[in-house]
């Protein structure tokens, strides 16, 4: 088994030295695994369980006061799953990968994805909220009312480079390979500051997260920027047509910051393990871990 994750592309963190012993953790020990589905969940469960990254008990707070988080999943074969919207999930990719397992769909929302959760044993009433992120939301709120009501000051602040904080990451995320097999995952807490509801790039299908014959990538960052591009199918599609992992990290985010001017970053893998990552960011914390003699 071979297996890459990612902490998220943003700023330079406060704290780089404990995020990376978090994020060596998890590619340990979904290297443990033999199936890369149950590679993939194994280590994004262990940064989503984690308040140093903005997924699960890291995540985002939105603009009524509610942290949602998303994730998706996807194998080689074709195979995908993806839920959004989701209060008190800490294990969205746990949610995410019930869609894909037990029903015909490949995408479940907000409350009803939530309740089919809970059906299928994930804790659904999780305290998601960690002292950064209570501190931060202390700081600055927006205003009640509407959805029409907060949307000037959410356009303020929304993406607003300059005012976010080191520790603003976005997602995690995990690629694994074993035996000519792949899956590929990404989860989120969401973007500080969104409207209530927004759903980004992490569990649509491509953006956030895609995997093929040819290998797998997760995407990180601006999400409306990685939807508008589809990072995640573009690094793929690029190992279809024979670039090498790292190539195909490097160009999918060279041509998004060509196309949108923002900031994102990719991990992927091609079918016989061999990885790569790039960024267009101030940093992005990524671990590779290997097991079963699976290095290239």
């Amino acid at each position: 088994m071979r297996v890459i994750v990612h902490g998220g592309a943003g700023g330079s963190p406060d704290e780089p030295e404990p995020r990376q012993a978090v994020l060596d953790d998890a590619a340990e020990s979904g290297a443990t695994e033999s199936d890369p589905l149950d590679a993939v969940v194994r280590a994004v469960e262990l940064l989503e369980s984690s308040p140093r990254f903005n997924a699960g008990t890291g995540s985002a707070v939105q603009s009524d006061g509610v942290i949602r988080t998303d994730a998706g999943v996807m194998t080689g074969a074709g195979e995908a799953g993806a839920a959004c919207s989701m209060p008190g999930v800490e294990h969205a990719l746990g949610a995410a990968r019930v869609v894909l397992e037990e029903t015909p769909h490949v995408f479940v929302s907000g409350e009803h994805a939530r309740a089919l959760a809970a059906e299928y044993g994930i804790e659904t009433d999780v305290d998601l909220w960690s002292d950064r992120s209570r501190d931060r939301w202390a700081e600055q709120s927006p205003p009640e009312g509407s959805a029409r009501d907060q949307l000037d000051w959410i356009a303020e602040h929304f993406g607003d480079t300059s005012s976010r904080r080191v520790d603003d990451h976005d997602t995690v995320g995990a690629v694994a390979v074993a035996d000519g097999q792949v899956a590929a995952a990404t989860s989120t807490g969401g973007r500080w500051y969104a409207l209530a509801g927004r759903v980004g790039d992490v569990p649509q299908i491509g953006a956030g997260f895609f995997a093929s014959d040819a290998g797998g990538a997760s995407a990180t960052g601006a999400g409306e920027a990685i939807a508008r591009t589809g990072v995640a199918r573009r690094a793929v599609d690029l190992l279809d047509a024979g670039e090498s992992p790292e190539t195909a990290a490097r160009r999918s985010i060279e041509e998004l910051g060509e196309k949108t001017g923002e900031s994102a970053g990719v991990i992927v893998s091609d079918i016989s393990g061999r990885v790569g990552s790039a960024y267009n960011s101030a940093a992005m914390q990524t671990s590779v871990a290997s097991s079963g003699g699976d290095s290239p």
